[in-house]
């Protein structure tokens, strides 16, 4: 029903306009509060990139995330990622994620982003004690923060702000009025807006994700051939419509598409009731919390960030800068 009120024409919105008051006073002191000095911030003795959003849904944050640490790595840096680790519950915090870490303990970006990019990364409710391990690990010297724009607690070198091109802002209003953390002014004071399909405006940056071939949810294997036009298809993602339109667009028929709340802990019976009479495709987000019970015609669909390639060097350039007025 929200959504309905945030993305469609409603005078219903309104309603909720006291607490969207109390929303900006709550969230705007706080954050004037970081600004002023009145509340520390930590401070990492390595770069720190951010890369959030100023709308709750999926907007793409996470294929950024990845990319961002293969650019970096493929330039002789030594990325870490932080994460909240939202949907799971540690043994301990900081935690740092391993091999045998699952979406229980880590939550499900955390452990999509450890497999993909086999760099280091931890997970801690206080963004700033998951930066701590990482410096002190001496393993990494670039640190990216998946989400975390509106975590003032920690201080941070670039911010990177990714925005859904077609959905853009809904109806421009502050939650629970609207989609928005924070006021549309706070794009500019980031260091680089990315536009997840549809249109960029003035000044953004294009992005694109481009699907690459299906792989078997229960060992990662490579399809040998197509799939079967027929399918059925799920998403536990911010905006699992994305998903289905981005498989239509492939050219397979969804018998079933379903949607489920982001992050959603599965009911395995569940799934395998509902799913059992075509192949089934599901993100990769989905697809590592799919694992340990999936059957051989289950499968999901990586998708990658495709991003200029200019925007690199000009996030390094600025990180330059940063970094030398930090030191002065």
């Amino acid at each position: 029903m929200l959504e309905r009120l945030w993305y469609e024409k409603s005078g219903w919105r309104w309603l909720l306009a006291p607490f969207a008051l109390l929303f900006v006073l709550i969230s705007g002191g706080r954050r004037y509060g970081y600004r002023r000095g009145w509340f520390k911030a930590y401070r990492a003795s390595v770069p720190v990139i951010v890369v959030g959003n100023i709308s709750v849904g999926g907007n793409g944050k996470t294929p950024v995330v990845v990319w961002l640490v293969e650019q970096l790595q493929a330039r002789g840096f030594k990325p870490g990622v932080v994460s909240r680790g939202y949907g799971g519950k540690a043994p301990h915090y900081p935690y740092r994620l391993d091999a045998h870490s699952t979406t229980a303990e880590a939550g499900d970006e955390p452990v999509l982003i450890a497999r993909r990019c086999g760099c280091p990364l931890v997970v801690a409710p206080k963004r700033a004690d998951a930066v701590r391990l990482l410096e002190q690990s001496g393993e990494v010297d670039i640190i990216i923060t998946d989400d975390g724009l509106q975590h003032y607690a920690l201080a941070r070198d670039l911010e990177l702000v990714v925005v859904d091109g077609v959905r853009r802002f809904g109806n421009g209003c502050l939650l629970p009025m609207g989609p928005l953390r924070e006021p549309m002014t706070r794009l500019k004071r980031v260091d680089a807006i990315l536009c997840n399909g549809g249109t960029p405006a003035r000044g953004e940056y294009p992005m694109t994700l481009v699907a690459d071939a299906p792989r078997r949810v229960r060992d990662d294997m490579l399809a040998s051939e197509p799939l079967p036009r027929e399918i059925d298809a799920m998403a536990g993602i911010g905006h699992p419509p994305r998903f289905f339109a981005t498989l239509k667009s492939l050219g397979y028929e969804l018998k079933q598409s379903v949607g489920y709340a982001d992050h959603q802990a599965f009911d395995s019976a569940e799934l395998l009731a509902r799913f059992s009479d075509h192949p089934l495709l599901m993100t990769e987000k989905d697809a590592v919390k799919c694992r340990n019970f999936a059957p051989d015609n289950w499968w999901y669909l990586p998708v990658s960030a495709e991003l200029p390639t200019s925007l690199l060097d000009t996030l390094l350039a600025s990180l330059a800068e940063s970094r030398a007025g930090a030191d002065k």
